[in-house]
């Protein structure tokens, strides 16, 4: 009788262990969650760099906007070293944070540590840089990142004044291109939406790359660095570029442009006799735009990252109080392991004509562009 009554126990406090952790892990799924988004839970926000006015923006923004949510922040940049990052989502997941916000600076080095994060039941969102190779990443919020390269090009194509693509239809015009970082899957985006408008233009000769640097894997710049674009500019001009002028430049983003323009003046443009080529660029940011009003870089594309912040804070405040957050394209963002729902939001052409737009957002102030 002894030994049943044993075996009773140990049988009860069985169960008991077993309904406590069937609760643990339906509170890592959801309800724990909601708990302790009414406590202000603390969200980790892992950005890619301080390097950029564009992340430091990202940063700023969701912080404020999560903490009017009632949530606190773990706000951390990683310097644009992989290994600083993935520390940083380690330390997070280790403080239990409640949900993770990762603009990934190389987005298929992840796969681990957000195992990680998805054995403690911490949700993530994909912020801007879609995150590759791996299941455990629940949305995504961006912009329609291939209408930002089709912007670009289609920017260029209409400053040339090249009209339709019809093959002999006047002298051909030299441009050269820059794509991003190869370890940022938005890259192809950019790149292909600029080459769904290029490409025929190419075809008909009347876009002529002179360096023959034509494939996206010649093009890129780690890091969106631009010293690396600078350099690369540099040297396009001297082996190419002779008697010849550049007529456009098909840039991915402001900071490249920046060390593009940098490399062309030192070349001569920018003079009476020579004028810069066209130069596109996105993100809007303020060297940027203060360069477009003083005639240098031409064009960039707006992204109002507090929109996009705010969709971020959206998303996951649903996923924490157990709603589905809302998205608008469950098809276009296969990350090699699953295809993530995704928000994007819509980008805008900036050019000298509009540059006020900024200022109307509120992007800037009139006193910020003089």
């Amino acid at each position: 009788m002894r030994v049943s009554r044993v075996t009773a126990a140990a049988t009860v406090a069985a169960l008991l262990t077993l309904s406590l952790t069937a609760c643990g892990q339906e509170a890592r799924g959801g309800s724990r969650y909601k708990a302790e988004a009414g406590e202000g839970g603390t969200i980790g926000l892992a950005m890619p760099t301080k390097a950029s006015e564009r992340w430091i923006a990202d940063g700023r923004n969701m912080a404020a906007q999560f903490r009017k949510a009632g949530y606190e922040t773990d706000l951390q940049y990683g310097d644009d070293k992989v290994e600083n990052q993935i520390a940083q989502i380690e330390n997070m997941i280790t403080k239990g944070r409640s949900l993770l916000v990762i603009a990934a600076i190389d987005g298929s080095a992840l796969t681990e540590v957000l195992q990680r994060a998805h054995d403690a039941g911490i949700p993530v969102i994909a912020y801007d840089r879609l995150i590759m190779g791996t299941e455990n990443v629940d949305y995504y919020a961006s912009f329609d990142n291939e209408r930002v390269g089709e912007l670009e090009a289609r920017y260029i194509v209409d400053k040339l004044k090249l009209g339709a693509p019809v093959k002999g239809a006047g002298e051909p015009y030299n441009i050269e291109l820059f794509a991003g970082s190869p370890d940022d899957n938005n890259t192809k985006y950019f790149w292909n939406g600029a080459m769904k408008v290029l490409q025929p233009y190419f075809a008909s000769g009347r876009l002529v790359v002179r360096s023959k640097q034509s494939r996206m894997n010649q093009a890129t710049t780690l890091r969106w660095d631009g010293g690396t674009a600078q350099k690369r500019m540099d040297d396009l001009i001297s082996k190419n570029y002779g008697d010849d002028r550049v007529d456009a430049v098909l840039s991915p983003y402001d900071g490249i442009s920046i060390g593009i323009i940098s490399a062309l003046k030192s070349a001569g443009y920018g003079t009476a006799g020579q004028p810069l080529p066209v130069v596109t660029g996105q993100d809007a940011e303020l060297a940027s735009v203060k360069s477009i009003i003083r005639g240098e870089q031409t064009q960039t594309v707006f992204k109002d990252t507090r929109k996009l912040a705010e969709q971020a804070v959206r998303m996951g405040d649903a996923v924490l109080n157990g709603r589905k957050p809302e998205v608008n394209n469950v098809k276009d963002y296969n990350n090699g392991e699953k295809t993530v729902p995704s928000y994007l939001l819509n980008p805008v052409s900036i050019d000298r004509s509009n540059t006020r737009l900024l200022v109307d957002e509120g992007y800037f102030t009139a006193g910020q562009l003089k």
